[in-house]
């Protein structure tokens, strides 16, 4: 019999944690729409008795995601930003948690918003400087939150180096892996504790669901995650996480080309008069590049750039045709965002200026259109 640990990431993707349903081997695992069980008598249980508490698609889908993750434990939310605020849950008053200051502005949003209010203390620290990192502990820290690479400006984390500092100070290592997905990057086999995902982005792949994801590989991390989120009850729905299911089955061969557009388009940006900075780890000289190289096996398909002049952003939104002008990424159409505006609105000035989205910078997340298509769209855009 075959050893499925010797399994390449890709096929894991494509067959799941059952890869079919035991009970009736439909290869589709089926949608659970139930939301309660019954009980064979009193003090038995089928092991599922309330859709909140388990639901047998939402099982498929978070055993699925630990698997991909190399992880012992995987659990579905109702979107990305229900996955961070159930990580926050961990936490109580007074402790202090390091964060990558180039973050999505939603995060940021429940973190100064939400959480500060509840007592939570929160620095943002430019977490691809180590020093920096290391000197930003105070003895009330609890965590370290890193994205990496960073939204929007592509900064790369070294998470082994981050990893150790972590444990030498008994931190928790938090690691939003969105952008490379498992198929690229792992970061608990890297020395993360937790690692999270809005599933909404590559793992669904299609802009049709939201959802989100954690996955730990500790049983006492694993148990006060699960309190909070069958307490919370901002799961997954079963409809849902069929899709994400189904989605995830094509996730490797979109990821590459989505990477393969990626390089294509980024390298192209460079010589493009009315573009300036490119920030596309994929580029060799990105200063993020080889250090990519050595805990992901992929560069991903997320592209920032600035434009020589803050009118070429609203040509550039108005012209495009085949690149669609709308939030969020990660989906199997190119998306382009205005991060000042949209997804980094919540972020102040001086600390959005700070990190480098300004008015003239734009977002692209690659798809998986023939490249040369989504060139020209740029190229008629650009004028």
């Amino acid at each position: 019999m075959v050893n499925e640990k010797n399994f390449n990431i890709a096929t894991k993707a494509v067959h799941g944690c059952k890869c079919y349903d035991p009970h009736t081997g439909a290869v589709s695992f089926p949608i659970y729409q139930s939301a309660t069980f019954r009980h064979p008598g009193l003090y038995q249980t089928t092991g599922y008795d309330y859709s909140r508490l388990q639901n047998p698609t939402r099982e498929e889908l978070e055993n699925t995601i630990a698997k991909l993750e190399n992880g012992k434990h995987g659990f579905a939310f109702s979107s990305g930003m229900a996955a961070v605020s159930t990580i926050l849950s961990l936490f109580a008053p007074g402790d202090h948690i390091i964060v990558s200051d180039d973050l999505y502005g939603g995060t940021y949003r429940l973190f100064e918003e939400i959480y500060k209010k509840y007592g939570l203390e929160f620095s943002y620290i430019d977490t691809s400087n180590i020093a920096q990192t290391k000197n930003a502990i105070r003895s009330n820290s609890k965590a370290i939150f890193i994205e990496t690479p960073t939204n929007p400006m592509m900064k790369v984390t070294d998470i082994r180096a981050i990893s150790v500092i972590a444990k030498e100070r008994g931190l928790l290592l938090i690691i939003d892996n969105t952008f490379l997905t498992p198929i690229f990057q792992r970061p608990l086999e890297l020395g993360a504790d937790i690692v999270l995902h809005s599933g909404t982005k590559y793992l669904g792949g299609h802009n049709d669901t939201l959802a989100g994801f954690v996955v730990v590989n500790g049983n006492p991390l694993a148990e006060r995650i699960k309190l909070i989120q069958k307490s919370e009850g901002a799961v997954l729905a079963p409809f849902d996480s069929w899709l994400i299911l189904r989605g995830i089955k094509t996730l490797a061969i979109r990821v590459d080309k989505q990477q393969e557009n990626a390089l294509k388009v980024s390298k192209w940006l460079t010589t493009h008069k009315k573009i300036g900075k490119v920030n596309y780890v994929g580029l060799p000289d990105h200063e993020g590049y080889e250090i990519s190289k050595t805990q992901a096996s992929g560069f991903g398909s997320m592209i920032s750039f600035s434009v020589t002049d803050s009118s070429i952003v609203e040509q550039v939104l108005e012209r495009v045709q085949l690149i669609i002008f709308a939030e969020s990424l990660g989906g199997v159409e190119s998306l382009i965002t205005y991060p000042i505006v949209q997804t980094h609105s919540a972020i102040p000035e001086k600390m959005r200026e700070k990190i480098g989205v300004t008015d003239k910078l734009l977002r692209l997340s690659v798809g998986i259109e023939a490249a040369e298509d989504i060139i020209n769209d740029l190229e008629q855009a650009l004028g």
